[in-house]
């Protein structure tokens, strides 16, 4: 670790030294990023936050489509999938495989409440920024690791609008559009845009002789905009997303099969998966001469089922498959969310800025699933031909108040605090039935029974930052991180007792940073560096045949890293940008039950976390015809990530592996064109592997076709 740290230290000095050297002076500068890191706007270089940003442009220059395919990009950001369309965020080693997310991510400020009401494609988007380090003060419930912030691009006066093809191999097929248009001048605005995409998928199924994982996704997302006068504004913002997957579980029996024979499975029961999302949200926003209001009310809802039965066993045998298709009333999870805040309004002759307002939620899970055994359960110690069918019904509730006050006690010197506090209620019920073949109906075999938790908790922040000049920003900050306990769901095992709570997860974080812009906005590099406490560290397990994920609080983490981003303009074609992080994430206790006794796992590594994070990208861009406004664009990247391991015990473990991207573009007026290509030396790795071995592996060499009519 030392060694790494201090080699690490030695690049970055002599890249550094390197650009001071060669820059010149130049027209081109570095643009000012504005960010709402803080529920403001504000130039993202004068926020004290360790938080990165990429522009509409760069998500098209990294070909970012889905938001796992941030992984890598930022230091220390890690997203890890299964397949499925779900992903796991991990930030800094503050990482889960529950249902409820570690790190935050918000939509057009609309928080996804959790993995069922994720939305991953990205669609027009704006921005994306990433918050590192908890940021529970102003965005609350489950935000230990970070915040993901994206923010889709909003109509105004001006019509303007989009058309994207993309092919690529795999029978990718990708279409696009959006239009941004005023219904009426000055008063009202309509935004629509939409995706739909087909994938052939990388997988074959040796059962039956074909495709495993064939896939398509359509996303719409529709805004409308009013203003009522020049303080009153009203947003509507509807967003809906359809998944369909023929293999949602392409996973192979283990890490070492998935590496032997890349993207071949086996097996009897690829059920067909039916994911479909809804989020809508309603915005009120008052812009006054001494306060602003802002009131936001958002509705999520998720239907996820599968179309038949789903192999659970991941093999040619008939030993167990998952069934869950009980109709509509049925795992069908829905969310509402209220947020009010108030604030002052920008001031720049004022020393004094506050924030404040409260948040609630309630939300129903209503889950009900079977597990079915089959003629070769016996091998297994299962029945045959027989199903165990659990129903977990699900109510929570919860509030907070949130309050944030900077003060300017210098020109120089800013003291912010902020202070947040949590109250939930979770409630659930549920009951067990079995029936074999030939029975008429189930039979009840855990009655009904139900429980109740209440979860409270204060998540203070102090941030001091100290300007050294206009270009240098010195910040150090303290902040306690919350993420809520819960029930853990009936199961079918009789050694699992149902609905035991499980206690919330704290965290203390210690954070120092610096960000720089260098020779006349020429070189830009922030660092900072971390050191993080965990209590009560939230242990989920998945637990079979059902899989069902059962959690229990099992020891305490501490994690502790550098992170450096360095963006540097040479001359006025070259671009260089380096972003780089280490993680050391480790256990201090953690003792598991194995058998009879406990194992204690002190010392080992958390799960989805990468000791070390690189990605260095080189960018050629040149006008090759002012007049007819046509330009070359040469890109290269070069990610890396280290080693990273996915189970408690760190048997299961993925070896560091480097990753190499390319694109070629021209651009002629509004007309962008680009030929890409993503692992170019189609690198072999595990992207996801859960607990008990089954292994998901990461995306082959692809490489296709783009085009894009701006208008």
């Amino acid at each position: 670790m030392k060694l790494t740290i201090k080699c690490l230290a030695a690049v970055f000095f002599s890249v550094s030294s390197y650009l001071v050297s060669q820059a010149q002076t130049q027209e081109r500068q570095l643009d000012e990023v504005i960010v709402t890191a803080q529920k403001q706007e504000e130039n993202q270089q004068e926020v004290p936050v360790s938080i990165s940003s990429l522009t509409d442009k760069d998500i098209r220059q990294f070909r970012l489509w889905n938001n796992r395919d941030l992984s890598g990009v930022f230091p220390n950001f890690y997203a890890a999938h299964s397949g499925d369309g779900r992903t796991v965020n991990s930030i800094r080693g503050i990482s889960t495989t529950s249902y409820d997310p570690a790190v935050a991510t918000y939509i057009d400020g609309v928080i996804q409440f959790d993995l069922d009401t994720y939305i991953n494609p990205l669609l027009d988007v704006e921005r994306i920024e990433v918050l590192r380090g908890p940021q529970g003060t102003l965005y609350g419930r489950n935000a230990m690791g970070g915040v993901i912030n994206i923010i889709t691009k909003k109509p105004s006066n001006e019509t303007k609008g989009f058309f994207g093809l993309d092919f690529g191999n795999y029978k990718l097929g990708r279409y696009s559009m959006g239009v941004q248009t005023p219904l009426i001048k000055d008063k009202l605005f309509l935004g629509v845009s939409g995706l739909y995409e087909t994938h052939g998928g990388f997988y074959t199924n040796d059962f039956f002789g074909n495709n495993f994982d064939r896939r398509s996704t359509f996303l719409g997302n529709y805004n409308l905009r009013y203003l009522a006068s020049n303080k009153w504004s009203m947003t509507l913002n509807v967003k809906n997303n359809h998944n369909r997957n023929d293999g949602a579980f392409p996973l192979a029996g283990s890490i070492s099969q998935a590496l032997e024979n890349p993207f071949v499975l086996n097996q009897n029961s690829p059920a067909r998966m039916r994911d479909d999302i809804f989020n809508a949200s309603l915005n009120i926003e008052y812009t006054g001469e001494n306060i602003n209001f802002s009131s936001q009310t958002a509705y999520q809802e998720n239907y996820r089922i599968y179309e038949g039965e789903l192999d659970g066993d991941f093999s040619p045998l008939d030993i167990v498959n998952i069934f869950n298709d009980y109709g509509r009333d049925w795992n069908r999870v829905s969310v509402w969310t209220q947020e009010m805040k108030i604030s002052s309004a920008r001031d720049s002759e004022s020393k004094f800025s506050w924030l404040t307002g409260v948040f609630g939620f309630i939300q129903d899970e209503p889950v009900k699933q079977a597990t079915n055994f089959g003629a070769d359960g016996p091998v297994f110690g299962a029945p045959a031909n027989a199903s165990s069918i659990l129903t977990n019904i699900g109510n929570n509730r919860g509030f907070a108040w949130f309050g944030s006050a900077t003060y300017q006690l210098t020109d120089k010197f800013d003291v912010n605090l902020g202070m947040r506090y949590d109250i939930e209620r979770r409630e659930l019920r549920g009951f067990g039935e079995f029936q074999a073949q030939g029975m008429p109906a189930p039979i009840v075999v855990q009655p009904e029974i139900s429980a109740s938790a209440n979860f409270s908790a204060f998540s203070p922040k102090a941030v001091l930052s100290y300007k050294l000049n206009q270009e240098q920003l010195l910040f150090a900050s303290f902040a306690r991180g919350f993420r809520a306990g819960g029930l853990t769901p009936i199961s079918s095992d009789p050694s699992e007792s149902p609905l035991q709570s499980f206690d919330p997860e704290f965290s203390n974080n210690f954070e120092v940073g610096m960000k720089n812009d260098f020779l006349n906005n020429t070189l830009r590099w922030n660092v900072s560096a971390f050191f993080t406490t965990v209590d009560n560290i939230q242990v989920p397990q998945l637990v079979f045949p059902d899989a069902i994920v059962i959690t229990r609080n099992e020891g305490q983490l501490t994690s502790k890293g550098l992170e450096s981003e360095l963006t540097a303009l040479v001359g006025n074609n070259f671009t260089f940008g380096w972003n780089a992080g280490i993680t050391d994430a480790r256990f201090t206790t953690l003792d598991l039950a194995a058998g009879e006794e406990n194992t204690d796992y002190s010392g080992n590594r958390q799960l989805f976390t990468p000791n070390f994070t690189s990605l260095a990208l080189a960018q050629y861009q040149k006008v090759l015809n002012s007049e007819k406004e046509i330009s070359l664009l040469l890109r290269a990247e070069w990610q890396y990530i280290g080693e990273t391991f996915f189970d408690l015990p760190n048997t299961l473990s993925q070896d560091p592996y480097q990753l190499f991207n390319a694109r070629v573009g021209l651009n002629v007026r509004n007309i962008e064109l680009g030929l890409w290509m993503r692992n170019i030396t189609n690198t072999r790795y595990v992207a996801y592997a859960y607990n008990f071995g089954a292994a998901h592996l990461g995306e082959p060499a692809t490489f296709g076709f783009s085009g894009r009519l701006n208008f």
